[in-house]
Formats: C-alpha cells, structure tokens, sequence
C-alpha cells in the first residue's frame, strides 16, 4: 500500500506543470496517470460525490459502506456498479480510503477502524469534514496510515447536479507536509482548488463557513416567510435580485458595501422594524436586534456612521429584550 501511495505521490510530481494535471476550473480531460483503488466510508450527499469525482478522474472504486435505504439508494445511483459493502471490507481492498460520516460520528470510526486487524501502512485515509483536519485521525496514523482533511467547500442537496457542483469550489485541506502534493492533486482531479488550513484553524475555518452559508439559509427563509405574512405572493422573486446584489457587494466592498436603515443611521425606521417584528414574529426579532446590533458596530469600526449616529441606534435596540 505504501508503494501506491508513493507511486500516485511521484505521479503528482512529475505530471504537475504538463497538461496531464486537471484544470481546477473544471472536471479532468486526461485520468491521472497513477490510479488508485478507492473505498468510501459513508455514502451519504458527500460521500457518494466525492466518489463520484473520482471515478469521473479514472480511479477504480472499490467498493462503499452504506446503512440507511437512502444512502444505498445513493451509493447505486451515483455509483453504479460498486458494491456495497462493510467499511472494514472497503478499507482493507483500498489505497485510498474516504471516511465521509457526519463529524461527531468521525472519531469513533476511526477509533474503531484502527482497532481491526486491517493492515493500515502506507494507506491514504482522507475525511471530508470541516471541523476537523488530521488530528482525528490520528489512531489510524499511529498504525501507519495517511492522513488527510479534504473539505469540500459547498453545500450538497443530494441530487445529480452534486457532481458539478465541485467544479472550480475550493476545499479546506489539512495534510502532513509530505502529503500536500498528494493532496493536493486529489483535489484538483476531483475539479476542485485547494486551500491549506493550518490544523489549529478548523475550528474557526468551519465556524466562519457555517456561519455564512448555514446562517444565511435561515435568514433567508425566515425573510421569505416574513414577505408571504406582508401580502408578497412570491417572496423568492422579490428577494433573488436583492440578495445577489448584496452578496456581490459583501464579497467585493467588505463592510463599504452597507446599505439599508443602520447604515443610514435611520433610527425611527429600525424602531418601526421593531415593533412590526414584536407583532409578527417575536423569534425574528431576537434575530434582526442582535444582528442590527453588530451590523452598526461595524459601520461605527468602518467610519460609515459616526459615533453619535451608532450611539442613536443603539439606544433604540437597547429596550428590546436580547
């Protein structure tokens, strides 16, 4: 197995400035020339793609684990023809082994993988968590395995469109320093662009994703349902614009892109944002106070309000219970 993982290493190295490398804007047009065998732990929305990917790059998957109906129904629709099997059954016929199980679930697996009597050395052990980079993996690694972190940055719905969606995405990787090329190879062959995160800075890597996407989801649909209380038939239609226009200016002009009441300091409007909250949706308003808060904190920190203008606002936020 230690042979494989060398074999794809230098592979990687020789191939990485000719055209037979991927284009990280896109899925592969020549299969790498170092194949791996490959097993996904977990065929859940994550799984059951990155697998996918590589298949799509010309590794030979051998086989996948999957419990529930629906993932089975997964691993058979994404990817045929692989059987389904035990997860210490697809470790031991792998290279390369991807364990893409919910995050909390991780730890025990590997705990427990690394408890068979499953030959672990030279093994490419790759989780697509988040939160964690390769300390997790770490009873694995005592026995002789590879560790990688390799996270997709993007949300999967679990439909066949999961698939392209890889493609120009970049991935939070954590690897030992002689397995950057490796991993980084991987994932530009799955379409993707990888970005080193230093295994101290997960934590606050995934906490500032989640925020952004899983949060935003929730504003999201919770303005959408506000909207439908207002009389607006179609509250998508009225939001897509707008929030494509904010999202561009938040990514391009960072806290300059303000716009709205706050920014104005327009303490009367915020008040009356207040009080039709408090009728409609008391939940809501929590959510609108502690963000109207922080969003007037910041353009106060940018120079877009001055210190006066802030110090009205929040005086208007103050009487609502936090």
């Amino acid at each position: 197995m230690l042979v494989s993982a060398v074999r794809y290493a230098m592979a990687c190295w020789n191939e990485r400035d000719t055209d037979a490398m991927p284009n990280p804007a896109g899925p592969p047009a020549t299969p790498h020339p170092a194949r791996l065998r490959v097993g996904v732990i977990g065929a859940g929305r994550v799984g059951a793609t990155l697998g996918a990917a590589l298949a799509r790059a010309g590794h030979h998957i051998v086989g996948v684990s999957a419990v529930s109906e629906a993932s089975v129904q997964r691993a058979e629709r994404m990817l045929p023809g692989v059987p389904i099997r035990q997860p210490q059954s697809v470790l031991a016929d792998a290279e390369l082994t991807l364990l893409t199980v919910p995050d909390d679930v991780l730890p025990e697996l590997v705990t427990g993988l690394s408890a068979t009597d499953t030959p672990l050395t030279g093994r490419l052990l790759a989780h697509a968590s988040g939160r964690h980079g390769i300390a997790v993996l770490g009873p694995a690694a005592r026995h002789g395995a590879l560790p990688l972190a390799l996270h997709p940055v993007m949300t999967f719905t679990g439909r066949p469109d999961d698939l392209e969606r890889l493609t120009g995405i970049c991935f939070g990787v954590t690897a030992p320093e002689s397995l950057r090329l490796v991993a980084e190879a991987l994932v530009i062959e799955m379409g993707g662009e990888p970005v080193f995160i230093d295994e101290a800075s997960r934590g606050l890597y995934h906490a500032a994703l989640a925020s952004a996407a899983n949060h935003l989801i929730t504003l999201v649909v919770q303005a959408a349902e506000l909207l439908g209380v207002a009389g607006v038939s179609d509250p998508a239609r009225m939001l897509t614009p707008l929030l494509s226009a904010a999202l561009d200016n938040a990514l391009r002009l960072g806290d300059a892109g303000l716009t709205g009441p706050v920014a104005r300091a327009d303490a009367d409007t915020v008040a009356g944002h207040i009080e039709a909250l408090r009728e409609a949706s008391p939940e809501a308003l929590r959510a609108y106070v502690a963000l109207a808060r922080l969003t007037a904190d910041r353009a106060l920190a940018a120079g877009i309000l001055s210190a006066a203008a802030a110090q009205r606002l929040l005086d208007v936020l103050a009487g609502v219970p936090r």
